[in-house]
């Protein structure tokens, strides 16, 4: 079973991890969005990820898929038992709007969008989904509290944002006596990615290599990715899918693999339970987003939990 954590810098008890939903509505259908959801329910999990343009590049699929597949398990569900964290300021991928869409008056169409998907008043952690440095973070801030003295997001994040930028924010936050960032969603898991190729298919910012500045900033870190992709996991069964040969083609995976397969045998563990748990014993408050595309493998990720790794093995892991 799962235990709660206060996020830090809020009101919000959630899950030590978090479920990422990007394949729902589109991917897998209603039904087994909603089994998914139960059993992570039924495990302690009550923190849920999403975005407002996630299912937006399947033509087919309706608008906000995902959110939508969301809204429609809340109806089954008691409001406030469920933490619904989402994002907006991405591109629009249904009308070809590729510019870069992180301002206020974009981002509170998105919002107004991912309430009416979602079907509830108030979003409880709101991301914005990238940054855009030609928008001054004064304008983000002031913007988001806005939206949250309104009653439409509870707390606010940043996901794929420099740590530079998150701190310039934070510190005008606080010299205004408003609130800023309490949490940020970088792209982070065990296996280092080759940056060049991880950035082609729109990761960056891998956070062990950009983001040092943020673990004491007091901020809760969400990271996506938080599985590698199963990268190690189909190492271990000689059969990397092609697209991440590239994604993950980088020195340092050697190492970080011959580890975890150790680590893995001296607790009798999987290599995937040591691939999470990698995250969840990190310092600072470290609530990973895992991926399962069943009730079975909900169940398979949630036992990483359980894991604990002392400092040392966090060190072995990366291969230091």
């Amino acid at each position: 079973m799962l235990s709660k954590v206060t996020l830090a810098n809020t009101d919000l008890q959630v899950s030590q991890l978090c479920y990422g939903t990007n394949m729902l509505g589109w991917n897998l259908d209603q039904d087994r969005s909603n089994a998914i959801l139960d059993k992570f329910a039924a495990l302690g999990g009550n923190f849920v990820d999403s975005a407002r343009s996630y299912g937006d590049w399947m033509p087919d699929a309706p608008k906000g898929a995902s959110e939508r597949a969301i809204g429609a398990w809340l109806k089954t569900q008691k409001r406030e038992d469920v933490v619904v964290a989402t994002k907006g300021g991405f591109f629009d991928m249904r009308v070809g709007d590729y510019r870069n869409r992180v301002n206020p008056t974009d981002i509170a169409s998105d919002l107004n969008e991912s309430l009416d998907h979602l079907g509830v008043d108030a979003i409880d952690l709101y991301w914005l989904h990238m940054d855009n440095p030609e928008t001054p973070v004064a304008e983000l801030i002031d913007f988001l509290n806005e939206q949250k003295a309104a009653g439409k997001i509870r707390w606010f994040g940043a996901s794929n944002w420099t740590a530079d930028r998150v701190l310039e924010a934070n510190a005008y936050a606080k010299a205004n006596g408003k609130t800023g960032f309490a949490a940020v969603e970088p792209f982070w898991g065990l296996a280092k990615p080759n940056e060049g190729n991880a950035l082609q298919q729109g990761y960056q910012l891998y956070f062990e290599d950009h983001g040092a500045a943020l673990k004491d900033a007091g901020v809760a870190i969400i990271p996506y990715c938080a599985q590698s992709r199963g990268y190690f996991s189909m190492l271990e069964k000689g059969d990397v899918a092609e697209a991440l040969q590239g994604f993950y083609d980088n020195p340092a995976n050697e190492g970080r693999f011959a580890a975890a397969k150790a680590v893995a045998q001296r607790h009798g563990v999987t290599v995937a339970e040591v691939v999470l748990a990698y995250l969840i014993n990190q310092p600072g408050q470290v609530i990973p987003i895992f991926g399962a595309s069943s009730p079975e493998r909900v169940e398979e990720s949630v036992k990483a939990a359980s894991l604990k790794l002392s400092a040392d093995e966090l060190a072995e892991l990366r291969a230091e």
